[in-house]
């Protein structure tokens, strides 16, 4: 099936849930034995990942509301304090692990990972995460909107990698290798750009120093829009 245009549709939700479903059925059918393909948190979600700024925010973009004092006595039911914190979104990500250590990640991103720019912030860094821990990365990115935006292009600058990084829609996947001899460590990238109403390519996702997969990108996310009900 041709990708869609998703700035024109409104079934991303389900298509994002069944496809990374079907990508873990088409990773569970093609691991090594000892590999698991699981669905969860991802666990870099959490405080102290970052680009310079927290990853997640107490703030709403409002006036702060004054800390509420306790007025009840210590053996009280009731809390010590209240006060009103912005939302905390969970991603759901696709996990591989050996032998309960985390190997690699699949993101495939939602609109609202990059729509606002202490959100691109926050899952920047959430990325970078996983390269840092020497997990390899898959991302996956079929939304063209903000405009001369990317994470991998992000990542790119982040880690001072100089390569032609395409626009999105696209999907970046990286293997993070053994440690150079001069200092630093190896890093391969595959960059698969994605055209609105052609086929989807295939990319590789690593699952080691020196073996990967190809996921078919293509039979997937079709599987993924018939099972959510989005017709061509």
């Amino acid at each position: 099936m041709p990708l869609h245009d998703w700035a024109e549709r409104t079934e991303w939700e389900g298509v994002h849930i069944y496809w990374m479903g079907e990508i873990a059925q088409w990773l569970k059918s093609r691991l090594p034995p000892g590999y698991r393909a699981i669905i969860g948190s991802s666990p870099f979600t959490r405080l102290g990942v970052s680009l310079g700024k927290p990853d997640v925010s107490l703030t709403n973009g409002t006036k702060a509301l004054p800390a509420m004092v306790p007025t009840v006595s210590p053996d009280s039911s009731e809390p010590d304090f209240e006060t009103v914190v912005a939302t905390l979104v969970e991603d759901h990500t696709l996990l591989v692990e050996l032998n309960q250590r985390l190997v690699a990640a699949v993101e495939i991103i939602s609109p609202g990972n990059k729509d606002r720019p202490e959100r691109r912030d926050q899952n920047a860094a959430r990325y970078l995460g996983y390269i840092r821990a020497r997990v390899h990365l898959l991302l996956i990115d079929v939304h063209a909107r903000p405009l001369q935006f990317s994470f991998a292009q992000r990542i790119d600058d982040e880690l001072h990698i100089e390569q032609a990084v395409p626009s999105t829609p696209q999907a970046t996947s990286y293997r993070v290798g053994p440690g150079a001899p001069l200092g630093g460590r190896f890093l391969s990238v595959w960059s698969r750009p994605f055209t609105i109403g052609a086929s989807i390519p295939a990319i590789p996702i690593a699952i080691s120093a020196s073996d990967q997969i190809t996921i078919d990108l293509e039979s997937t996310y079709t599987e993924a829009a018939r099972k959510a009900y989005v017709v061509e």
